[in-house]
C-alpha cells in the first residue's frame, strides 16, 4: 500500500492516476472540499480516502502493509498569511510523518519547493547541494515553511537520528498540466494564457521593469507534470537514492516562449499584449529561475524532459480543449 497525502490536489492526483494505472493499492490522505477537487480523482479512484484528522489511527492500524508515504499535501499558496495554520500543516504534519516512517521503516518522499530559493536570480543560486540549502532565504511564508522542514531533515541525517529507509525531498519548480483547475490565483501561467485567448483576447504578459531586459524575457523553469510524476516513480523504483533534489527541467524558458507556444497549440496568431507590472510586484519580481539538475542526474536519473512546446501542446490539445479536461 502507498499513502499519498494531498492526492486530491494537482500533482497528487496526477500521481494517483499513474499509480492507479499501474494497479498499485493507494490510500489518499486529503479533503475533497467544495472546489470540485473530487473531479481530480473521479477517473482514478483510490483504494480509500482518509481525512487528515484520522491519519494517526489509520497509520497505527495499517503500519505493517504501508510500503511508502508520498507526502504532497500542504498549504501551497505563496500568498498564505495564517502562520499558525501553515506551521501546523506544512511543518508539524511533515515531522510527524517523517518520525512515523523512521520508526516503522517506511519509505518517505515529500514535496519541497523552489520557493525556498527566495529572490535567487542567478543560475549558481539554484543548486540543491545540502550545504547551500541550509542558507536559503525564502521570501514568503509558504517557502519558509518548506525550508524549515528541509533543514529539519538535513539535521536529522547529519545528527545520525533515526531516518526512513529511503527519504527524498523534491523542490518543485513551475509545474503545469491537467487537474490544476481548483488552484485559483496559484494556477499555472499556461492555463492563464490559454484563458486569455478563450475569452477573445491575447495572452497578456508583464512588461519588464529591469534595465537591459526586454518585455517578455523574464524566464522560469517550467516543468510538465508528467515529468514530475516520472521522477517520483523513479525514486520509488530506486530505494537506495536519498536526498533533497531539484525538480525542474534544468532549462529556463521565457514567458514570451510560453505565450507563443500557447498560441501555437490553440491554433491562433502569435500575438501578445504587454501590461504594466503591478506596483506590489515591482522590485520583488523574480526574473529568472532554473533548476540545477546535476545531482539528480549523478544519482542515476537520465530520462529526458518534455520540451515547453510539447508539454503545452499536450496540455491544451489533450485536456483543455476537451469537454472533460481532467486526467
Amino acid at each position: 500500500m502507498i499513502i499519498i497525502t494531498g492526492a486530491t490536489g494537482f500533482i497528487g492526483s496526477c500521481l494517483q492516476a499513474r499509480l492507479y494505472d499501474l494497479k498499485e493499492k493507494t490510500v489518499v490522505i486529503d479533503w475533497l472540499g467544495d472546489e470540485g477537487k473530487w473531479r481530480n480523482i473521479a477517473n482514478h479512484v483510490p483504494t480509500d480516502l482518509i481525512f487528515p484528522e484520522y491519519i494517526d489511527d489509520f497509520l497505527v492500524q495499517h503500519c505493517k502493509v504501508i510500503r511508502a508515504v508520498i507526502h504532497l499535501g500542504a498549504i501551497s499558496e505563496t500568498t498564505a498569511r495564517d502562520g499558525d495554520l501553515v506551521w501546523k500543516t506544512n511543518v508539524n504534519l511533515s515531522k510527524k510523518l517523517w518520525h512515523w516512517c523512521a520508526l516503522n521503516q517506511v519509505r518517505f518522499i515529500y514535496a519541497s519547493s523552489a520557493a525556498t530559493y527566495g529572490g535567487a536570480n542567478q543560475l549558481e543560486e539554484f543548486t540543491d547541494e545540502p550545504n547551500h540549502i541550509a542558507d536559503l532565504k525564502p521570501l514568503n511564508l509558504y517557502g519558509w515553511s518548506k525550508q524549515v522542514f528541509d533543514r529539519f531533515v538535513l539535521e536529522q541525517v547529519r545528527n545520525h537520528q533515526p531516518v526512513p529507509p529511503q527519504w527524498a525531498g523534491l523542490k518543485f519548480f513551475n509545474v503545469y498540466g491537467p487537474n490544476e483547475y481548483h488552484k485559483g490565483k496559484m494556477i499555472s501561467v499556461v492555463k492563464v494564457k490559454f484563458d486569455d485567448i478563450q475569452k477573445g483576447g491575447v495572452p497578456r504578459l508583464f512588461k519588464s521593469d529591469r534595465d537591459g531586459l526586454t518585455d517578455g524575457a523574464q524566464a522560469r523553469d517550467f516543468i510538465w507534470v508528467g515529468d514530475v510524476i516520472e521522477i517520483i516513480l523513479w525514486l520509488l523504483n530506486n530505494p537506495d537514492v536519498n536526498g533533497i533534489y531539484n525538480c525542474g527541467t534544468g532549462q529556463a524558458r521565457t514567458y514570451l516562449d510560453l505565450a507563443y507556444a500557447v498560441c501555437d497549440a490553440v491554433g491562433c496568431k502569435r500575438e501578445v499584449e504587454f501590461i504594466d507590472m503591478p506596483q506590489s510586484l515591482q522590485g520583488q519580481y523574480q526574473y529568472f529561475t532554473q533548476a540545477d539538475m546535476t545531482r539528480l542526474k549523478v544519482v542515476g536519473y537520465q530520462r529526458a524532459f518534455t520540451s515547453l512546446e510539447e508539454g503545452i501542446s499536450k496540455y491544451i490539445q489533450d485536456y483543455l480543449l476537451r469537454p472533460d479536461p481532467y486526467l
